[in-house]
């Protein structure tokens, strides 16, 4: 049985000392061990938030790496730096990336092969914009994004990884896709997945849903049946919040 993995996204935000606060205040909430809860923060608060959570069962990641493990590639970080650390988790593709950055699925396929050669656990985004999915091609986009990331990737790594299902259109929108929209690419996504490697190997891979996530539709998304967790970004930050959505299962059961 996949164990649900909810991920705080922080993006470019919080300093050191405001990743001491934030990360003492989730601390003080006592967190479902039945979620598996990550924190991506930026690259400076990586080593405050590994030494905060050491023994905490939280896991540390980060939001990007370099497909090489050392180079002339100034403003870049590799996975072995970040494995040095004790970076456990690394976003991989996120749309923001793709969006800002020029990241594309055969960048995404590179920096995945890396993350897996090094150790970390990659959490790979897929997803499409608002256009995309009125134009009906969300489908074939989403699926297509896959087969490109797992590119010459080996069944067992495969198993390794997460997959965050991100519709752009609902990322920091305030909208959200419906438990069924959400239901439905991930399905696909898991789908797709047993095409390039077996049922066996989908059936072990965590898809994540992320797009504007918050503790008053969490339920609902967990209780879709292809949905493993969660890419969190604003809902992250507070630490309240954040941990309304690790201890879903907890709330759900106090209603």
């Amino acid at each position: 049985m996949r164990k649900p993995i909810i991920a705080g996204n922080w993006k470019m935000n919080n300093t050191i000392e405001q990743t001491n606060d934030l990360i003492k205040e989730i601390l003080e909430i006592e967190l479902s061990g039945d979620v598996e809860t990550v924190l991506c923060v930026p690259y400076t608060s990586i080593q405050a938030a590994i030494e905060l959570t050491r023994e905490t069962g939280i896991k540390i990641g980060a939001q990007n790496l370099h497909w090489e493990k050392k180079g002339a590639y100034t403003g870049e970080i590799s996975s072995v730096m970040l494995k040095e650390l004790g970076t456990e988790y690394v976003i991989i593709g996120h749309s923001e990336r793709r969006q800002y950055f020029c990241e594309t699925d055969e960048t995404v396929n590179m920096k995945l092969k890396a993350a897996l050669n090094d150790g970390l656990i990659p959490i790979v985004c897929v997803g499409e914009t608002l256009g995309q999915r009125e134009d009906g091609i969300h489908l074939t986009l989403v699926k297509d994004q896959i087969v490109k990331a797992f590119k010459d990737i080996g069944s067992k790594d495969a198993e390794k990884t997460v997959v965050a299902y991100e519709p752009i259109w609902a990322i920091g929108t305030g909208k959200t896709a419906t438990s069924e929209q959400a239901n439905e690419m991930c399905g696909l996504i898991r789908k797709t997945l047993e095409s390039l490697y077996d049922k066996g190997t989908s059936s072990v891979i965590r898809v994540q849903y992320g797009g504007s996530v918050k503790p008053d539709n969490i339920k609902e998304l967990m209780s879709m049946e292809h949905i493993d967790g969660a890419l969190v970004g604003g809902a992250s930050l507070k630490a309240s919040d954040f941990g309304r959505l690790i201890n879903y299962k907890t709330e759900e059961a106090n209603v």
